[in-house]
């Protein structure tokens, strides 16, 4: 058992890292997203309280602890219910990530709930895969993580093994799922083998280091792409090898921190002798039962989790049993299971670009802080923070504007002025050209983007992007313009009513308060500040750990002990020898009485 504990702890540990940051950096963009007045307001979707419905039956419908609120007496708009649940989960993941008690099952329930609720009112901003990943592998947590709130005997978790065969079988979908993907796509860079090559520059949020990346030889980033691919479509397999070798060769291969634990654990089968070599009866009743539940909800994951992949192709459709589809159709809200096909094409970069004026002649570019904009800034480092309005602007650039709903309602934003949506593209007001006063007139254009070359004297780049004009991707438009009022309309995000004032309860105040204590840093200064109290805390835990235990740890007495038991035998030794040289000298002094002159006498 020592063996399973740790590949278990390290992946509980990383979940609960990971939802932390999910939270937190969700909970900074709320404002400008999901606010009153906000890209796309949570309040117009919000679910609303049916009394004469069930609870669980609402539930059901719709996913969300949001419309619990009421119920619970709680005074808070839409946007404040939000707020309230990032913070909880962002301090419960904290918790957990700190403290191992809390790396619980019934704590990564309530993370994946309040995970969920978010990603069912979330809309655009949160229909990501790596939000359906998370969700995904938070219910896989749920599985995994030990009881240990409500435990009273150390016996009481025996299924490490079932639970962490689903965690390799996700991992598989997601790897080789990519993999395939690529090359059922037909695109052009993953057969001729120079994908690589234009795949740093396609990123999402580029990173620095990816301009240099792009300038290694031809030869070089062709040969990257085979490892890619190989890695994507033949080491996947290795996962399910018998060989524990080759499983984590398949492990470290992929992710060199996490999923490499996994590969420790042992088969399937071992996991029933476990759960039942245990003393009593009734605790050896108990550990079958849990055994049975557990292999019971890894069967159903892993039967459900086909069905999202057979839509690929009809041919494979129509073998998944029908009991089967109709138990993904029941779950289908909860995102259980999802299809992953990440960078199935690499078609270059395009780019939208803002442009706002005060009289319609002259336009003024305006800058986003993460997504490439100014050929001259160099790509910034976010990690682990993730501007979900930049990403989104990214993928809006890859179709129409028309196809992209929250567009529309991103310009209405920029036309009034929203300080909170204003704050998603410059935190610095000196950087944003509209600060004093919103522009009159917006419209936005799409370019093509790529990273310049390396200069001949090796030199670092005076400029990292170069950029062409392709085609106009919104007109210019104003305020009360027909064409912006026809596509608010159409999209439902135009005010059917007026906006009600914000709760004055204390639960209300203090989440004020706190929105205030954040907006004082930019967005991705927050994510660091989170990252660095956490290794903080660490550190201090490790060096404090060591100081304790260099306290308690007392010198061994083995050597005196030793010294004493042997100079026992010795004291022991050197009285016998006193003893037998007494009796020796008693007798040579009889000896020397019976040879005296009064003796013979």
């Amino acid at each position: 058992m020592g063996e399973t504990r740790l590949p278990r702890h390290m992946f509980l540990w990383s979940m609960a890292i990971i939802y932390m940051f999910a939270f937190a950096s969700l909970y900074v963009q709320i404002p400008g997203l999901y606010g009153n007045e906000g890209v796309l307001p949570v309040r117009l979707v919000e679910p609303r309280v049916d009394g004469s419905r069930p609870v669980l039956e609402q539930i059901h419908a719709h996913p969300s602890l949001l419309w619990l609120g009421p119920r619970l007496g709680l005074d808070l708009d839409a946007q404040q219910a939000m707020e309230l649940l990032c913070l909880a989960g962002a301090l419960l993941a904290l918790g957990a990530a700190l403290l191992e008690p809390l790396r619980d099952s019934l704590v990564f329930f309530c993370l994946w709930a309040l995970y969920l609720s978010l990603c069912q009112v979330g809309q655009d901003f949160l229909r990501f895969q790596w939000d359906s990943l998370l969700l995904e592998a938070g219910f896989l947590t749920v599985l995994v993580a030990p009881l240990n709130l409500l435990r009273w005997r150390s016996a009481f978790r025996q299924h490490d093994a079932v639970t962490f065969w689903l965690v390799r079988w996700l991992l598989f979908r997601l790897t080789f799922g990519s993999g395939v993907a690529k090359l059922a796509s037909h695109c052009p860079s993953w057969w001729g083998l120079t994908a690589v090559k234009h795949m740093f520059e396609a990123q999402g949020i580029p990173l620095p280091w990816s301009w240099f990346i792009q300038q290694l030889p031809d030869w070089y980033l062709k040969l990257g792409t085979v490892g890619l691919l190989v890695t994507e479509i033949a080491v996947p397999a290795l996962y399910f090898a018998p060989i524990r070798h080759l499983r984590l060769a398949a492990f470290y291969i992929q992710v060199c921190v996490v999923t490499p634990a996994a590969a420790k654990h042992e088969h399937i089968c071992v996991s029933y002798p476990r759960c039942v070599c245990v003393r009593g009866c009734l605790w050896k009743l108990w550990g079958l039962v849990q055994w049975a539940v557990i292999v019971s909800a890894a069967v159903a994951v892993f039967a459900i989790s086909v069905v999202p992949y057979s839509s690929m192709e009809q041919v494979y459709s129509s073998k998944i049993l029908p009991e089967v589809r109709q138990a993904y159709s029941l779950v289908e809200r909860y995102r259980l299971v999802s299809a992953y096909s990440l960078d199935s094409r690499v078609d270059g970069r395009s780019e939208v670009v803002f442009e706002g004026s005060m009289d319609k002649n002259t336009w003024t570019e305006i800058e986003f802080m993460y997504k490439p904009g100014n050929v001259g800034v160099a790509p910034p480092v976010v990690a682990p923070h993730q501007p979900r309005l930049d990403w989104q602007m990214s993928q809006a650039a890859q179709g129409l504007a028309d196809q992209s709903p929250w567009f529309t309602s991103l310009v209405h934003c920029l036309l009034q002025g929203n300080k909170d949506v204003v704050r998603l593209i410059q935190t610095d007001s000196a950087q944003y050209p509209f600060s004093q006063a919103p522009p009159v007139y917006l419209r936005a254009s799409l370019y093509r983007y790529w990273f310049t070359q390396t200069a001949q004297d090796w030199s670092g780049p005076k400029e990292w992007w170069r950029r062409d004009y392709s085609e106009e991707f919104y007109p210019a438009v104003q305020l009360g313009d027909p064409t912006l009022e026809g596509m608010l309309n159409q999209h439902g995000l135009k005010e059917t009513f007026p906006i009600q004032p914000s709760p004055d309860s204390p639960l209300a105040q203090a989440l004020k308060q706190v929105r205030g204590h954040v907006q004082t840093l930019p967005d991705h200064l927050v994510l660091w500040s989170l990252l660095a109290t956490v290794a903080t805390i660490w550190l201090f835990k490790t060096l404090l750990s060591g100081v304790l235990g260099g306290r308690k740890a007392k010198p061994t007495p083995a050597e005196p002990k030793a010294k004493k038991a042997k100079a026992q035998p010795a004291a022991k030794n050197a009285s016998a020898s006193s003893l037998k040289a007494g009796r020796e000298t008693s007798e040579e002094s009889r000896r020397d009485a019976d040879k005296s002159p009064k003796k013979r006498k």
